[in-house]
């Protein structure tokens, strides 16, 4: 059972070496398609694998993730980013479910993507890729930007993490750019991508725009749940910031239509009833956000499954004047986060009820 390793990359001299030894010898073989590079990312690429293709960059980068895949003579192929990274037991991990290959047979391999980091290294945010597919099973990359593969076939969770370690941004306006450029040519955006350049706007500061696309993209009943459900959670948080209050929390109660809540909607509920001067039903919410936390399939909020609903928690009981119980909670969240400002504050305020006495 051979493996392929398919990458491409632009300008990745700082990356791209610290991502190759990471998996040193997890692959049959490393493909690397190169889309115009001008610094020394080809001579650290040909330093681990003779395959480096130069490919035109079109502004298309499922293009170029299918033209590695292309070049690959392995019976299954994974991916990964130059930023990326594997990461301490998460080697030992994906060697494993690489081993594992032969005996499961799967057509896709879906694998944990974490992709933020507090000051600790604590993963802050992760969600599931599909990382590993079956070569000949047809699988290609869908969409110029945010590009991914349409999951289908036998579909298994492999063991170990994928770590992404961005050192720079990427060119402002990049994506963007290539969204409005699919409009212009007239090519129709899925929810999917509505949902993507819902997000691109957004960081642009086009608030406006970005809520007309992520309406799109809730409205679109064959949009999967998990993508209409972030479409209103972010619609929620574009509202409050623009002081739409009841405007947004119609658009966060509306996920409750899709399915049970996901931690961060629980959270965002809980923050809601404490606006409204209601600490019982803000109390309900911020302890069920832990028993929330990882469900579901879309993006995971580590700290709303723990670190926030604690520290509200902490609020809530010393307004409701039971000072043990927010204490309880905010060693709870000190457990999380032990650094944090929030916690250390509140420690301090514990300490001067207690000499009060």
């Amino acid at each position: 059972m051979k493996t392929s390793l398919c990458m491409i990359v632009r300008d990745e001299e700082a990356v791209l070496g610290r991502c190759l030894e990471s998996v040193a010898g997890l692959f049959d073989e490393i493909v690397i398609a190169d889309t115009g590079s001008v610094d020394a990312t080809r001579d650290i690429a040909k330093s681990f694998t003779e395959k480096v293709f130069d490919f035109k960059w079109e502004d298309d980068f499922s293009a170029a993730r299918n033209y590695a895949f292309s070049k690959a003579d392995g019976d299954y192929l994974m991916w990964l980013d130059a930023d990326d990274v594997v990461e301490g037991d998460n080697r030992p991990l994906l060697k494993k479910t690489l081993s594992g290959l032969e005996k499961s047979r799967p057509d896709m391999v879906m694998l944990r993507y974490d992709v933020a980091f507090d000051e600790s290294g604590r993963v802050l945010l992760s969600y599931r890729r599909e990382r590993i597919v079956r070569a000949n099973a047809g699988f290609r990359f869908c969409g110029r930007v945010h590009e991914a593969i349409p999951p289908r076939g036998k579909i298994i969770c492999g063991d170990g993490a994928i770590s992404h370690r961005k050192l720079r941004a990427n060119p402002p306006g990049r994506n963007l750019k290539i969204f409005e450029k699919m409009l212009s040519e007239g090519e129709p955006l899925d929810p999917r991508m509505k949902y993507y350049f819902a997000r691109e706007l957004r960081e642009a500061g086009r608030a406006d725009g970005a809520l007309k696309y992520y309406a799109e993209c809730f409205r679109d009943e064959t949009a999967w749940t998990e993508i209409r459900i972030s479409a209103l959670y972010e619609s929620y948080e574009i509202l409050m910031g623009q002081n739409r209050p009841e405007e947004a929390e119609r658009a966060l109660f509306e996920t409750l239509k899709l399915g049970a809540p996901r931690a961060d909607i629980c959270c965002a509920a809980g923050e809601s009833f404490l606006r409204r001067g209601d600490p019982d039903s803000a109390k309900f919410w911020y302890q069920l956000a832990p028993e929330r936390f990882g469900q579901g399939g879309g993006f995971v909020h580590a700290d709303y499954g723990g670190y926030i609903p604690y520290l509200q928690l902490a609020v809530i009981y010393d307004r409701l004047g039971n000072p043990d119980l927010a204490e309880k909670y905010n060693s709870l969240a000190g457990r999380i986060r032990p650094d944090s400002p929030a916690v250390k504050a509140n420690e301090e305020y514990f300490r001067s009820l207690k000499n009060r006495k």
